[in-house]
């Protein structure tokens, strides 16, 4: 008589109690008012997102084209960035010590999903306003993920609704999932980026996730083709697009994993300086503030001054200028290529320690400013070149692979690079992790609720560091 393997057993007995468990929290009472409640204050805080997100363009391009044209100036002059930066550093400083919240979280150490108490909503705002229309290197993902959360605590309050725990992380994922489908026009990259931020299943949910990802991107080569091979038509979901894209070969792959490693480094010593700058500005915020504000807007000043070209190709957050280098990558020479880079990464690691956004749109065109400058390499192309660059540096970023290889194919608007993107993705992600971790990011600011809210200090991941030893990434 054989003996049955006590792990086939334990399987056995834990696959229907986790199926009983998900039964009884779908018919409590209380998930299923967080359910209700999630799909109510869906449209009310999609409708504030969308207004914030008008209400900043209207105002960027105001500052950056309005009132350069009542001067008689096509483009912002070269020195348009150092006023507005110095003057963003001023009024996030004084939002960091005046206000409750600090004007969210700092940008160097990742997106956060916690809930933004009411409180600190006005601090937010302002601080996104400051620093956003201004010339920040940043993106405005950050202050939706906080806005979108603390306006669903909000309504929570006001529907009087009994609050626990677990109810309150939920409604505060739903309201930044809401926001955050705002500005990418898609609710499933809201989801996806929340899933990974939250880290709901820990360093075993990136354990099991990554051989996935990795097999399933090497596995759609056999549908997408490579080289000589045309691949097998299939089915999707996707719609068909008339542009072209060139058929993946063996140096694309290739320089898109060697490429994806150098990205990853390069990404984790911006987070460093960024990280640098934030233990810089929490001596002194206001003065400090303004200084590192201040030297982006400088950064901004010696690009235009040396290429001769906006300087807001660098003061901002790179979602405008990455459609312009998408459209017509040929358009950027060598050097304008090289001076994006050195300039807007030094601005991108100074804002991230100092003012107030998310780190997304800035190193999705850093990575695919990147790709266009090393697509000249043998074998390599324009479009396999920003497609792994991209994704290479929003996973090395955000720390976050599977919503790096959603945003990138959904900004693409094809599947026809999924292979390297997946690939890009996963080697920056691991060379990332593997780095070894910089010094945390320390708390400034007021609190915006009681003494056990107050915010802690973060490794480079985003984890709280007096949180015990080194644990997954929050962002």
């Amino acid at each position: 008589m054989t003996t049955p393997d006590p792990s086939t057993a334990h399987a056995a007995v834990t696959q229907p109690e986790e199926a009983d468990r998900l039964r009884g929290l779908l018919r409590s009472r209380p998930y299923q008012k967080a359910l209700v409640l999630s799909a109510v204050i869906g449209v009310p805080v999609s409708l504030a997102a969308f207004f914030f997100l008008a209400g900043l363009h209207e105002l960027e391009h105001l500052l950056w084209a309005g009132l350069p044209a009542r001067f008689g100036w096509s483009l912002p002059p070269w020195w348009w960035p150092l006023p507005l930066l110095t003057i963003a550093g001023v009024v996030v400083g004084l939002v960091v010590t005046r206000l409750p919240g600090a004007g969210g979280h700092i940008p160097a150490g990742g997106l956060h999903t916690a809930g933004m108490a009411p409180a600190a909503l006005p601090g937010v705002i302002l601080a996104a306003v400051a620093s956003l229309p201004l010339g920040a290197t940043l993106g405005p993902e950050a202050p939706l993920i906080a806005l979108g959360g603390g306006l669903a605590l909000w309504f929570r309050n006001l529907a009087r609704a009994p609050g626990t725990p677990q109810s309150m992380a939920l409604l505060g994922a739903a309201g930044a999932a809401a926001a955050l489908s705002a500005i990418f026009g898609n609710p499933l990259i809201g989801a996806v980026i929340l899933i990974e931020v939250a880290g709901v299943g820990g360093p075993q949910l990136f354990a099991v996730m990554l051989p996935a990802l990795l097999s399933s991107g090497i596995g759609s080569l056999v549908f997408t083709g490579f080289g000589h091979w045309t691949g097998i038509a299939t089915g999707s979901l996707s719609l068909k697009l008339g542009v072209p894209f060139p058929r993946l070969d063996a140096g694309d792959v290739l320089w898109s994993v060697l490429m994806a490693a150098v990205i990853a480094a390069a990404v984790h010593l911006t987070l460093s300086t960024g990280r640098l700058a934030a233990i810089f500005v929490a001596g002194r915020p206001v003065v400090h503030t303004a200084l590192c504000a201040l030297a982006a807007g400088a950064c901004a000043a010696v690009y235009a001054r040396a290429v001769d070209r906006s300087p807001a190709d660098v003061a901002s957050s790179g979602q405008s200028t990455l459609a312009q280098l998408a459209a017509d990558p040929h358009t950027w020479g060598v050097g304008a290529l090289v001076a994006v880079l050195l300039c807007k990464g030094l601005a991108y690691a100074l804002c991230l320690g100092s003012l107030r956004g998310g780190p997304i749109f800035p190193s999705l065109f850093l990575g695919a400013a990147l790709g266009v400058l090393l697509a000249p390499l043998p074998g390599f192309g324009v479009v396999p070149g920003m497609a792994a660059g991209m994704a290479a540096a929003s996973a090395a970023a955000l720390r976050l692979p599977v919503s790096s290889v959603v945003l990138v194919v959904l900004v693409l608007g094809s599947a026809a690079m999924i292979p390297v993107v997946i690939l890009a993705a996963v080697v920056a992600f691991v060379t990332a992790e593997l780095l070894p971790p910089g010094r945390p990011v320390p708390p400034v600011g007021r609190p915006a609720g009681p003494p056990d809210a107050r915010p802690a200090a973060t490794w480079d991941d985003g984890t709280e560091r007096d949180a015990g030893p080194r644990k997954r990434s929050s962002r």
